[in-house]
């Protein structure tokens, strides 16, 4: 097994290189939304529409993976498209699709769905021939969780607690604990799973189709027929960590959640192949970061390593100061790899200004 195939499965010990550009190494660019095409607000992040139309242009194919359940595939490809980014609707994929799919396989065609979320996740249950019902005296034989917004009344946990407490099977399109909004971070539909297994006495579990579970990956690759996806997102716990069951090359863009020092701490099962500022990473290669001896990296004209507890960074203020991170990435990971934790990275990421 190369290197590439086993860091997939074990985890990476440094970024990888590109010589050609992404957009051109890949067919398909699985991306996320928020956070990475545009803000909580739904102002486009910059750079990000010319990069997508340019890739796009370029022959990749561009497909938009969401784990919020609240909006249709038609409203989400609307707002692509009002940002300068023409999409069609097939071009999206959400959580709510992938969870219904999950349910379809358990239960018989037309059977009756309790919905405790927005209208997203009803439309994804009659597109597979479900019927979505809103009591649990409305005879169903499942319950399904997604983000219904911030109005979600509270009787509608109440609902999805008696089904679930009467033995129902229950299933939600994702456990993300908080989403991003214009005002700030509010409670996401992982909180609000939390609230029906309190009140089921935490007896049993839904099955989750959103990232990063394998069911949203296997979602997205039928509906795109992507061959050599490149999954580009800004979160480590769902977007990269999904990449990662899945056995797929990904992308860091930091233009969302994670920063610099999330990234070097990131777990092996959170580290991404490549990182970048913002999307117009898709359009250039990927420097290689090379093992530099005694557990040091050099990327660029920037090399880093360790010592003591403290990571190190030496080189040009000049030049990228992206090669930089990828360098530190290589020595922390490495040391991570060790089994030791706690890099104090302040003084290295102060030497590349962030």
């Amino acid at each position: 097994m190369g290197r590439e195939g086993q860091e997939r499965r074990t985890g990476r010990s440094r970024p990888g290189g590109s010589e050609v550009a992404l957009s051109e190494a890949y067919d398909t660019a699985l991306l996320d939304l928020d956070g990475v095409v545009y803000f909580a607000g739904g102002a486009a992040i910059p750079y990000a529409v010319e990069a997508l139309v340019a890739a796009r242009d370029g022959g990749m194919r561009l497909a938009y993976v969401t784990n919020n359940a609240l909006r249709t595939p038609d409203t989400v490809a609307a707002h692509l498209t009002e940002l300068g980014v023409p999409a069609e609707p097939g071009d999206v994929v959400t959580a709510a699709q992938a969870v219904a799919r999950l349910v379809a396989e358990d239960v018989p065609e037309g059977s009756r769905v309790l919905v405790v979320g927005g209208e997203g996740l009803r439309v994804a249950l009659r597109e597979r021939g479900l019927v979505p019902v809103e009591s649990a005296d409305d005879g169903p034989v499942a319950v399904v969780q997604g983000y219904g917004g911030p109005d979600m009344a509270w009787g509608r946990f109440a609902e999805a607690a008696y089904a679930v407490g009467r033995g129902l099977p229950w299933y939600a399109s994702n456990t993300d604990l908080t989403i991003p909004g214009a005002r700030g971070i509010g409670p996401g539909n992982g909180a609000a799973v939390e609230v029906v297994r309190i009140a089921t006495g935490g007896r049993t579990e839904p099955k989750v189709a959103g990232k990063p579970q394998p069911p949203m990956h296997r979602e997205t690759v039928l509906r795109t027929g992507a061959e050599r996806p490149l999954v580009v997102g800004d979160r480590l716990d769902t977007d990269i960590e999904g990449a990662f069951r899945g056995g797929v090359d990904s992308l860091l863009v930091l233009t969302g959640v994670t920063d610099v020092a999330a990234l070097l701490a990131a777990a092996p099962e959170h580290r991404p192949t490549y990182v970048a500022a913002d999307l117009r990473g898709l359009l250039a290669g990927q420097p290689e970061v090379l093992a530099d001896g005694d557990g040091a990296f050099r990327c660029g004209r920037w090399r880093a390593s360790v010592s003591g507890e403290e990571l190190v960074v030496e080189g040009s203020g000049a030049s990228d100061v992206l090669d930089g991170v990828r360098a530190l990435c290589g020595a922390a990971w490495t040391w991570a790899g060790y089994g030791a934790c706690g890099l104090d990275a302040g003084k290295a990421l102060a030497r590349l200004g962030l």
